[in-house]
């Protein structure tokens, strides 16, 4: 009998909107999907659409664009 994965990804967000103030969009908006592709495609220390871009920011997209994926 396969095991039942946990929902580990609902508690994993310690930090919300964290990811929204480093970018500077206010909460009620969006974060353009093309702005997210390109941080999660580009290397740390390079400027991205005038956001440079460190490793902290480069796992706060990762994770929100997984966590994208997972809602669809």
């Amino acid at each position: 009998m396969p095991r039942k994965m946990p929902k580990w990804i609902q508690a994993a967000a310690p930090k919300p909107g964290a990811l929204h103030r480093q970018l500077g969009y206010p909460t009620a908006k969006q974060i353009p999907d093309g702005l997210l592709k390109d941080i999660y495609n580009s290397r740390v220390g390079t400027k991205v659409r005038g956001h440079k871009v460190t490793t902290l920011l480069k796992r706060r997209v990762v994770f929100a664009v997984n966590a994208q994926k997972r809602r669809q």
